[in-house]
């Protein structure tokens, strides 16, 4: 579950509504007043959402806290409706103040399932190996085929295999492939 930061201009109501998000379960990070202390804790935390007001201590604004942020960061603002439509350019989620606790609540769920959805697309995605890294693994699988008569799917699955059990990525799997046929 990512975190939350809760950042508004007073502290009370940052306390409050992060004591409601503890209370309801969620992983909140210490209240901020201002937008370098929210941008801070981003830093220190791998994802997560800001719940912020329009303004604030610091007099930066939620939009140049959303530029600041790091990107695995979504901004949630809280704000009267009629400052809603700046928010409709950005990919800024917007509350209506005063905050109804159905309605903040259901909106931050919504938002984290949104994230989960993005980690496992990121995860299932294969990473794209360079000329360099694939220029490795197709010479490691032609000295196995050479040496040890194999044919070239089962050299592959045998690199793969080799970097499952060793914990390793498939290039250093197939370069400690190609040492042992080159020092041999």
């Amino acid at each position: 579950m990512s975190t939350l930061i809760v950042a508004f201009p007073k502290i009370e109501e940052a306390k409050a509504v992060r004591s409601l998000l503890v209370r309801r379960g969620y992983d909140v990070a210490v209240p901020c007043t201002s937008g370098a202390q929210a941008i801070n804790q981003a830093d220190n935390l791998s994802d997560g959402i800001i719940i912020c007001g329009y303004k604030l201590s610091d007099n930066m604004l939620y939009s140049e806290l959303y530029e600041y942020k790091p990107k695995s960061f979504e901004i949630l603002l809280v704000a009267s409706q009629n400052l809603w439509e700046e928010c409709h350019d950005s990919n800024v989620v917007c509350v209506a103040m005063p905050i109804k606790v159905n309605d903040l609540l259901s909106t931050i769920e919504i938002m984290q399932q949104s994230q989960i959805r993005r980690r496992r697309k990121a995860r299932t995605t294969p990473r794209q190996r360079s000329p360099e890294e694939q220029k490795i693994i197709d010479t490691a699988k032609h000295m196995l085929m050479e040496k040890n008569n194999m044919t070239e799917q089962e050299a592959f699955r045998y690199i793969q295999k080799c970097s499952m059990d060793s914990g390793n990525t498939m290039v250093e799997s197939a370069t400690m492939v190609m040492s042992i046929f080159t020092d041999a």
